[in-house]
C-alpha cells in the first residue's frame, strides 16, 4: 500500500493506541523511512521534527512501544499504530499518556491523570525525551 507522505511535506501523523485498553497514548509523525524501520523492527520509530532525525520511542527512557498492528486511514495520509507499551508511560512529563489534560469550556486545562514515573529520574534533571 502506498502512504500519501507527499500530502504533508513527507510526514504523516501516527496516532499511538494501547492495543489492550484502546487508550490513545501519543501522536507522532513518520516519514517513509520511519515507517519502514517501524515495520522492520516492530518497535515504533518516529521522525522528530525538532531534531530532524529518526528516533525510536524509548531510546532514552527504555519505555518502548512494541507494534501489534498498523492501520491506515481511508485517505492513506494518517496511521493508527496499536502497541504494547513497555514501561510505565510514554509522556516525557511522566504520564502514561501524552493526553493527560482535559480542556475545559473556558479554554483552561485540568490534569486528569496521575504521573506514573518521575521524568527527572528517566531523562535527567531539566531534560526532555
Amino acid at each position: 500500500m502506498e502512504i500519501a507522505f507527499e500530502k504533508s511535506g513527507g510526514l504523516v501523523p501516527a496516532i499511538v493506541q494501547d492495543d489492550r485498553t484502546g487508550d490513545v497514548l501519543m501522536l507522532g509523525f513518520m516519514n517513509a523511512e520511519a515507517l519502514a524501520e517501524t515495520q522492520r523492527t516492530r518497535e515504533v520509530v518516529f521522525f522528530s521534527r525538532s531534531r530532524n532525525r529518526l528516533w525510536k520511542k524509548g531510546e532514552s527512557s527504555g519505555h518502548a512501544l512494541k507494534v501489534r498492528e498498523v492501520r491506515v486511514d481511508c485517505d492513506a495520509d494518517a496511521l493508527l499504530v496499536r502497541v504494547e507499551a513497555l514501561g510505565p508511560g510514554v509522556c516525557h512529563e511522566g504520564y502514561r499518556s501524552c493526553f493527560f489534560r482535559k480542556m475545559e469550556a473556558d479554554g483552561s486545562a485540568s490534569v486528569m491523570e496521575e504521573k506514573t514515573f518521575a521524568p527527572e529520574r528517566v531523562y535527567g534533571p531539566g531534560s526532555k525525551s
